[in-house]
């Protein structure tokens, strides 16, 4: 069974936005660590993921509907 996300992704990851929207179908059971690596995002360069509005791990599970958003690591100075 399929759902649907809606994703954001900031800055230097903004490049690996899927291809049209930024809406994406997965697995039922997929979590927030698969769908990076669905992306094509390296290990390591995610910081942060919210889902809905609040930070969670990578192993939540994602559900229909769930707007998820990845933040790289930021460097200041």
């Amino acid at each position: 069974m399929m759902i649907e996300i809606n994703i954001d992704l900031f800055t230097t990851l903004y490049r690996y936005y899927p291809k049209g929207s930024g809406s994406l179908k997965v697995d039922k059971g997929t979590t927030a660590d698969d769908l990076i690596r669905k992306l094509g995002i390296p290990d390591g360069a995610v910081s942060l993921i919210f889902i809905n509005g609040k930070r969670v791990m990578p192993d939540r599970k994602l559900e229909e509907n769930d707007k998820v958003g990845l933040f790289p690591l930021v460097a200041g100075g």
